[in-house]
């Protein structure tokens, strides 16, 4: 059974940058995309960004020019660079794996706090 585990995650002054990495136990090749989103208290999980096997990328229009999302076969891990961040950016970033004869896989979340 392969596990997400995130990293990365903190407390930054709003303009600053903070990379959050998504590492999986065995290949990262089972999943055909990962993605990252992100849950606010009170609020719904957002897509922030998607990373298919073949390295294409994808954005939610909140993050589009700040963040970048990248993966690093080697290691198998996924990386999602985040810069001139906003307090707005606030929430709990999972990280998820979806395998097409396995289904959804989940991380366990990671913290970012932004201050104003």
């Amino acid at each position: 059974q392969v596990q997400l585990v995130e990293s990365g995650g903190g407390l930054v002054q709003a303009g600053g940058s903070l990379r959050l990495s998504c590492a999986a136990s065995g290949s990262i090749f089972i999943f055909s995309i990962v993605r990252w989103y992100r849950q606010a208290p009170g609020k719904q999980r957002e897509l922030v960004a998607g990373i298919g096997s073949g390295g294409s990328a994808n954005y939610g229009d909140t993050v589009k020019g700040r963040f970048t999302i990248s993966r690093d076969n080697a290691k198998n891990t996924v990386y999602l660079q985040m810069n001139s961040l906003k307090p707005e950016d606030t929430a709990v970033y999972y990280c998820n794996g979806y395998s097409t004869f396995r289904g959804d896989y989940w991380g366990q979340g990671t913290q970012v706090t932004v201050s104003s």
